[in-house]
């Protein structure tokens, strides 16, 4: 396959990954004008439901950690090209949250409601802040790499990716997984914290937990010392919490 229809298709995986993202946002804050929510959804019974929704984050944990790591990349880019490997990474991405988007399967329930309109306020702030801060950690280091784009925009002028450099700006100084720590905001911060919405935040912590100990090898493999020394002084996706001694 040629060098341009390779770019095309990081870029139009960029766009269509963009896609799900802004829909998960919307899926997760429950807004009325979304076709499907976190609380919006196909019916079925209580213990039914429980377990097709732990199935459908448990399909996007595996999905996003397996393919996440270097043992598979290798054996991957044996059959696609390895400028896409993260862009293919993405369409599956999005694949996976297309399935959570559609066979998501709302319990019924409500843990709590807050009734004050100040203190819902400054919950929904805290939900956008989450999400703030997860996409402004995807710029902090390398947006287009970790996206795909710089793979394909690289490969198509002929040019070698520079290697990796360990860097900590601004949220990595406080956490060392700042993508998971606005995940994890946008998910618990709600005024109206439905069972449904519980299983959910529940399911992605636990992910957010697994995922993170799978990275940090690949991280440590790649930075070595360096790498260990940050995991010493720094707290995982919480601030203080997660050192590593």
């Amino acid at each position: 396959m040629g060098r341009a229809p390779l770019m095309l298709i990081a870029i139009a995986s960029y766009f269509a990954f963009f896609g799900s993202f802004l829909y998960l946002v919307g899926w997760v804050g429950g807004f009325e004008f979304m076709p499907t929510s976190v609380d919006k959804g196909l019916g079925a019974g209580t213990a039914t439901a429980v377990i097709i929704n732990l199935g459908l984050i448990a399909l996007f944990g595996i999905q996003h950690s397996v393919m996440a790591r270097q043992g598979f990349k290798q054996a991957w880019t044996r059959i696609i090209p390895a400028p896409i490997e993260r862009s293919v990474y993405l369409l599956a991405t999005v694949a996976v949250l297309v399935l959570l988007f559609l066979f998501w399967h709302p319990v019924e329930g409500n843990l709590w409601s807050v009734e004050n309109e100040a203190a819902r306020m400054v919950i929904w702030g805290l939900f956008w802040i989450g999400w703030g801060v997860l996409f402004i950690s995807t710029w902090l280091l390398n947006h287009f790499e970790l996206f795909g784009l710089q793979q394909a925009w690289y490969h198509m002028r002929g040019q070698e990716i520079p290697p990796m450099k360990m860097r900590t700006p601004l949220f990595y100084k406080a956490v060392r997984h700042p993508l998971y720590t606005g995940f994890f905001i946008a998910f618990w911060a709600t005024p109206d914290m439905t069972y449904s919405h519980l299983l959910a935040a529940v399911g992605f912590t636990i992910y957010i937990v697994i995922g993170i100990h799978y990275e940090e090898k690949d991280l440590l493999s790649a930075f070595g010392d360096e790498y260990a020394e940050y995991r010493r002084r720094v707290g995982s996706f919480i601030p203080g919490l997660g050192k590593k001694a």
